[in-house]
């Protein structure tokens, strides 16, 4: 049955969608986390925002969200694809790369700031439980502010960007096993059955990922359609969630497991492509809830408490970060930053908050008292961050003291298109001792290269989501090597609005081509009839008794001047343009 346009329900759709439409694009303008707007406009749409004075004035109607409880189905299916995104970036290779920073630094904060918040919080006498529960999860930092507040500013590549990628890693595994003791604190039947229930059911889920999750996965890559893959990584998501709920668990343990799970396997960059579009929106969804839930009359009621809460947080996390960092050999400026980057709670602290209320592990108005003080510490998050990369400027650059692996990054080669031509490119560059990360949208050959050890991922590089979890920030080039001229053409595009000072060397098919790509912004285009050509010409040459040398210096200088002359034919803007921008590399 149709919907009534003049229903509240799709007024209140509309309301959400419009945000979601408002919100991401102005505060990705002002470089500042979509996180923080979501959660400032639940609090403005909510019933202590302009909800209070509906009927004063009907029209504030329109602006407002009428049902509340209509939200929190799609707001608990973003919290489970935030979860399942989560787990994504748990892969074995990753936590082994960056050990020392993860399970070294990364168990340390978690530690010290939850034992930092106990102490804050015993002289309120709340109860044991209640105590470790509010510490452990406001001792959590958010990884959507602070890994988007690096990114934007180009530090992830940087020691201050790996050490606070690592702390955050660290409590994103932290977080199964701490919602897993939640749900087994909360139930009837007692604490050790119930984990034990659990634990059973989170090797069920591993257990059916391993025999039914490949299969599944491939047919839907060999379709070639994003919609089935997507339809694939739901049917995964919904079932592990499923079988979580089922043993008395958290939905969200499922999410968990199951990213976890699907992160080792050849498909984790093309999923995380496929859900990306609908872990923001639902993600957006289920910060408009918490935002509504925040009551601002509590705020005013009793300030001390609440505003007194969210700086004794944010002072106590950053102290000890700080502190540890200093400890861990990191500079003053990089330890400064960190620490104010990550010293608000996290969307996850909202998570761990919520099933421990709803498992009767905290008291409602402790739960409400806590739920505002992560909120609003979210809220001055990205301020705290800001004031975080000025400290770093000031105090002068990044003292590199750190020697293990996850210190050495060099940047990467991104081979996208790994036939022939993109075989022999990575032939080359593993020659020369040159890193590669090679990208194919064949899933039976992307299969049969890793199992040989190859560093190869499945996706279809088009899309922008699946561009941007491939670290092209902090690598060096991009060869693209596909055939299709067209799907060539978009990634040109689309590399270079991201990353204009990236070095991207395309394979063209022709010289107007090539004159095409470079039009675009290629670094270089290399065309194959001009090479197939010049070979040739090489051979002949050979074979007629001409010197090795004076035939390569030849060729060099013959394709020196074709080069020279397809770059030449540009219009004078993009010539313009291009000088520009290497000037500036």
């Amino acid at each position: 049955m149709a919907l009534p346009i003049e229903s509240s329900a799709f007024k209140d759709i509309v309301v959400v969608l419009g945000a979601a439409g408002l919100v991401i694009p102005a505060f990705a303008a002002l470089r500042i986390s979509p996180v923080v707007g979501f959660i400032l406009f639940g609090i403005v749409a909510g019933p202590s925002g302009l909800g209070a004075f509906v009927s004063e004035h009907p029209t504030l109607s329109y602006f407002t969200i009428s049902n509340t409880g209509a939200l929190a189905a799609p707001a608990e299916m973003g919290v489970a694809l935030l979860l399942f995104a989560l787990g994504l970036e748990l892969s074995a290779e990753r936590l082994r790369t960056m050990r020392r920073l993860v399970f070294g630094l990364g168990s340390a904060q978690l530690a010290a700031c939850a034992l930092g918040i106990a102490m804050l919080l015993l002289p309120f006498a709340l109860g044991v439980r209640p105590t470790l529960v509010l510490a452990i999860a406001l001792s959590l930092s958010s990884t959507a502010v602070g890994l988007q507040m690096l990114s934007a500013s180009g530090r992830m590549g940087s020691q201050a960007g790996r050490t606070a990628f690592g702390i955050l890693l660290l409590q994103d595994i932290a977080i199964a096993p701490v919602l897993l003791l939640f749900s087994a604190g909360s139930a009837e039947g007692g604490f050790l059955p119930a984990l034990a229930v659990g634990l059973l059911a989170i090797a069920a889920i591993v257990i059916a990922g391993r025999l039914l999750v490949p299969p599944l996965f491939l047919q839907a890559a060999r379709t070639r359609r994003p919609e089935l893959f997507l339809a694939a990584a739901l049917v995964v998501l919904i079932g592990s969630a499923g079988v979580a709920t089922a043993a008395g668990l958290s939905p969200a343990v499922g999410a968990l497991v199951a990213g976890t799970m699907l992160a080792e396997t050849e498909y984790r960059r093309q999923i995380e492509a496929a859900i990306a579009p609908f872990q923001g929106l639902l993600l957006g969804v289920f910060l408009i809830w918490v935002g509504m839930q925040l009551d601002l009359a509590a705020v005013a009621a009793d300030p001390l408490l609440i505003l007194g809460g969210v700086a004794a947080i944010c002072l106590i996390k950053s102290g000890l970060l700080y502190l540890l960092l200093q400890y861990f050999g990191r500079g003053r400026g990089v330890a400064a930053h960190i620490a104010l980057l990550l010293a608000a709670p996290s969307e996850t602290s909202l998570i761990l908050l919520a099933a421990a209320t709803a498992g009767g592990l905290l008291p409602t108005g402790v739960a409400a008292t806590a739920l505002l003080v992560t909120g609003l510490s979210l809220a001055i998050a990205p301020l705290l961050g800001l004031v975080g990369q000025r400290l770093e400027s000031r105090f002068g650059p990044e003292r590199n003291t750190d020697h293990g692996p996850e210190a050495q990054v060099p940047g990467r080669t991104i081979i996208i298109g790994y036939g022939r031509v993109g075989r022999l490119v990575a032939t080359m560059l593993e020659a020369h001792d040159q890193p590669y990360l090679a990208v194919d949208s064949d899933p039976d050959e992307v299969i049969r290269l890793r199992l040989a050890g190859k560093p190869i991922v499945y996706g279809d590089a088009r899309r922008p989501e699946l561009l941007d979890s491939l670290g092209l920030e902090t690598a060096r080039a991009v060869v693209l090597t596909i055939d299709a001229a067209q799907s060539l053409d978009t990634l040109v595009r689309l590399i270079r609005d991201r990353h204009p000072g990236l070095c991207v060397v395309a394979r063209a098919r022709d010289a107007e081509h090539a004159k095409r790509l470079y039009a675009k912004g290629v670094t270089d285009a290399v065309p194959e009839t001009v090479e197939s050509s010049l070979q040739l010409a090489e051979a002949v040459l050979v074979d007629l008794g001409v010197p090795m040398g004076l035939v390569i210096a030849s060729i060099h200088e013959k394709r020196a001047e074709l080069r020279g002359r397809i770059q030449g034919e540009r219009s004078a803007p993009v010539r313009v343009a291009l000088s520009r921008r290497r000037r500036r590399e």
